[in-house]
């Protein structure tokens, strides 16, 4: 365990509860619930404007802009676009979950321009919509990864963040079974988690959430990321013990509690993150 970053995350977590920021989100109707709810479990504050007439005053008063293509129409995107560049002109940091990349030409010309015209903070995906993003091959199932790209291995991940961190200058995050999260210097893995967080909707929208959350506290967006990826996978390891066998539903809302019950002696003692190449 790389313990200089547990701390850095633990501080930043404390922080969090401390500042409650404002995170705003254009999101997807399937999660938009379940992304407030984790946002305010963290200790952070959720808003949710969509409308282009009033996106850019509700950016300009935010912490942090968290933008995910899940359920995408014309008028959302050209709502997260005047999101994107007005938190670009005021410096506030923008988190990009690029759901279902690479599965439609809609999604894939929406991820195009967002990366194109707003400086990201954090791009967070799952190995399928990351490699679609860096140009290789991609074999989506939807809105998730395939087996094929999952299976790529996690050195070739490694390196696909630190080639995707360092051409939009920005923090790379692919979350799976191990999860990689690089700026193209440093590079770490995570291995908190459960596979059961996959037969829940939401979990990647709620841990781009948490993200959003930490970068509302701190610049430094590699602990940002970090400490939202952690936090998901912490408290899905412990809703997993919570409930057992139970069922998904039991487990959606012990998610919930874990974030919300989580605090800096539980990260410490359950967090798993080391540089890849230690």
């Amino acid at each position: 365990m790389e313990i200089k970053y547990v701390e850095k995350v633990k501080k930043a977590f404390e922080m969090v509860h401390t500042k409650k920021p404002l995170v705003h989100h254009i999101t997807n109707y399937v999660t938009v619930n379940d992304c407030a709810n984790i946002t305010l479990a963290i200790g952070a504050s959720p808003i949710m404007a969509d409308d282009i007439r009033e996106v850019e005053a509700i950016t300009s008063i935010s912490s942090a802009l968290v933008l995910n293509i899940g359920t995408l129409n014309e008028r959302t995107v050209q709502a997260m676009l005047a999101a994107g560049e007005k938190a670009n002109k005021l410096g506030i940091p923008v988190v990009f979950d690029p759901v279902g990349a690479g599965a439609s030409e809609l999604r894939n010309r929406t991820t195009e321009q967002i990366l194109e015209k707003v400086q990201l903070s954090v791009l967070r995906g799952n190995m399928s919509e990351i490699r679609f993003i860096a140009g290789l091959e991609a074999s989506t199932k939807g809105v998730d990864a395939s087996d094929a790209d999952i299976n790529s291995g996690l050195a070739a991940g490694c390196s696909i963040s630190e080639t995707i961190a360092k051409k939009y200058g920005c923090v790379a995050a692919i979350t799976g079974e191990t999860d990689i999260v690089s700026d193209g210097q440093h590079t770490l893995l995570l291995e908190n988690g459960t596979k059961l967080l996959s037969g829940i909707t939401g979990t990647g929208c709620m841990c781009t959430s948490l993200i959003g959350s930490f970068c509302g506290v701190t610049e430094d967006f590699l602990v940002a990321a970090a400490g939202g990826i952690l936090c998901m996978g912490i408290a899905g390891e412990a809703a997993a013990e919570k409930v057992g066998k139970e069922g998904s539903g039991s487990l959606h809302k012990a998610i919930i509690d874990s974030v919300s019950n989580m605090n800096a002696e539980i990260f410490t003692k359950r967090a798993k993150i080391h540089e890849a190449r230690d």
